[in-house]
């Protein structure tokens, strides 16, 4: 029984930590004030990757939404997801910045969204700068 709760209580975590990520997914796809069908393909792909049971992530990115809506600022976000470790960050920044250039184009808000995140999750530029020259090359993008 005891394991039960302890299973429960990881579950739980995960499900907060995914609804977390998907609210600052979320808040980088609309910060150009244009939320495509694209954007919310790239954030399916990155809950499951991530660790997200297909059937849920419909549930997880409605979730999201919400707390989006209702958030005035990305540090509640950040708070619950700064502690995991590193290559999920690095899946997060790549995320990101896939969302960014989904059209192509990053614009100074979504440049600076991303500065900012980098730093409040904890990742060094080096690596923040070597995902998105990844990200560029992959979908034929020149700086």
């Amino acid at each position: 029984m005891f394991n039960l709760f302890k299973k429960n209580e990881v579950d739980n975590k995960n499900n907060l930590s995914l609804i977390s990520i998907a609210s600052i997914l979320i808040h980088s796809a609309k910060i150009d004030e244009n939320f495509t069908d694209n954007e919310r393909k790239i954030i399916k792909k990155a809950l499951i990757e991530m660790g997200a049971q297909a059937e849920k992530v419909d549930g997880i990115i409605e979730e999201a939404e919400e707390k989006e809506k209702d958030s005035n600022q990305i540090l509640e976000f950040t708070r619950e997801i700064k502690n995991v470790d590193e290559d999920k960050k690095k899946s997060i920044i790549e995320a990101l910045w896939n969302i960014v250039y989904s059209d192509k184009n990053a614009d100074m808000y979504e440049t600076n969204l991303m500065r900012r995140l980098s730093g409040l999750l904890y990742l060094d530029d080096k690596v923040v700068g070597d995902i998105k020259q990844k990200v560029m090359k992959k979908n034929d993008i020149s700086s």
